[in-house]
């Protein structure tokens, strides 16, 4: 009889996963969720996020460009103010654009970066991102070139690839990804003058809208004897 079990739970097992969950019919498709390890990602992973940063173009851009500013609200969130910048490249750059935006709300400021193939065979997208937490003023954290805290690549056909800050967790083998994608960040920061630009139309949603000068009241004469 012992000897027959392993092959008895070989098919309880196949039984098991053909069976649909308590509620729900053979004939309804099946949700799968893919988790990304974004703490301590593979050494093939820690490779391709190399390579797609190495591979991000120098910042040369052509002549069409965009600059939009707004506000965005989101059910149970604070009201989100942002600035956005899109630069094209030039056709034979193998990237079609790159948009960076800063997104303002009373928790954080975020600032992402974001890379478009032009012919998404493999990588689809780069994102690059760095957070600051707490109420700061955007216009100071501007004036400090943040290190980028979380790597994405966005993958045709396949899962996405993430790289993020994760306090505890040893990540010192992935330091060097780090400093590659801050690295990337200020030349582009540099390259769309985000210091001068941004803070201009901060200003236009009301943002760090400089303070209104006191009016200048001019001295009483004393009365004459």
């Amino acid at each position: 009889m012992l000897r027959y079990l392993p092959l008895l739970l070989l098919a309880t097992s196949v039984l098991a996963q053909d069976q649909p969950p308590q509620g729900q019919s053979k004939d309804q498709p099946q949700v799968r969720v893919n988790y990304l390890n974004v703490c301590t990602p593979p050494e093939p992973d820690r490779e391709e996020i190399r390579k797609a940063l190495a591979n991000i173009p120098a910042a040369r851009f052509a002549r069409d460009f965009e600059i939009s500013r707004g506000q965005a609200s989101i059910p149970d969130a604070p009201l989100s103010s942002y600035v956005r910048l899109r630069h094209e490249f030039p056709p034979a750059v193998p990237f079609v654009a790159a948009q960076y935006s800063l997104s303002v709300d009373e928790k954080s400021i975020i600032e992402d970066l974001v890379f478009r193939s032009r012919e998404p065979k493999d990588i689809i997208q780069i994102q690059l991102e760095d957070t600051v937490t707490g109420a700061q003023d955007p216009k100071s954290v501007l004036l400090t070139d943040t290190p980028v805290s979380h790597i994405k690549l966005e993958r045709f056909g396949k899962s996405s690839v993430g790289l993020a800050r994760c306090e505890s967790v040893d990540q010192s083998v992935y330091e060097p990804l780090f400093a590659q994608a801050t690295a990337v960040m200020n030349r582009y920061r540099a390259a769309l003058a985000i210091k001068r630009v941004v803070p201009r139309e901060l200003t236009a949603l009301g943002i760090g809208t400089p303070a209104k000068p006191a009016p200048k009241t001019t001295p009483k004469s004393p009365p004459k004897p």
